[in-house]
């Protein structure tokens, strides 16, 4: 395992596995978030497609990586780049859950975010869920151009994820 990416929609589990899978195999993760939205003293701004892709390239070069975050158009390359994806199917019921309790613990200040956890940011997160439910089959089409290196789980807690890096299956 030398390159991973990490692909799901909200509260799939995504950053949990990524930090996980660091510490287990001692590599760098990346919130694909960060790399769109860069932080800097001055605040926080979104970055060009272009600046993303050349963000992703100088990481690259590092040789070993650990990306997690949702599909966007702008750093579809990493699927291309990665030895291994995997796909973080979580149930839909388990997501709308962790939705709520994600926005719960960071009103009461428990969990930190790169965001303004407000009643707006609440409903963009379900609709984002609506919105990939709706687009699953076009999502499900351009990973199955890589199934030769895709492992699906349907859960983070998945603890033999170790001997399936080496020998990715769908």
């Amino acid at each position: 395992m030398k390159k991973v990416l990490i692909i799901g929609i909200v509260a799939s589990g995504k950053t949990t596995l990524a930090k996980r899978l660091s510490e287990r195999f001692n590599i760098p993760w990346y919130e694909l978030d960060s790399i769109v939205h860069h932080q800097t003293e001055t605040g926080r701004y979104k970055r060009t497609a272009y600046e993303q892709i050349e963000v992703i390239k100088n990481i690259d070069k590092i040789g070993v990586w650990i990306f997690e975050g949702t599909d966007r158009p702008s750093y579809r390359c990493l699927f291309e780049m990665a030895d291994t994806i995997i796909f973080l199917d979580t149930p839909l019921w388990k997501r709308r859950i962790r939705i709520l309790a994600r926005f719960l613990k960071q009103i009461l200040g428990i969990e930190k975010c790169n965001y303004k956890p407000d009643i707006e940011m609440l409903k963009m997160m379900y609709k984002w869920t609506r919105d990939f439910e709706r687009s699953r089959d076009d999502f499900e089409s351009r990973l199955r151009l890589y199934k030769g290196k895709v492992i699906r789980l349907n859960d983070n807690n998945d603890l033999n994820i170790a001997s399936r890096l080496h020998n990715p299956t769908t």
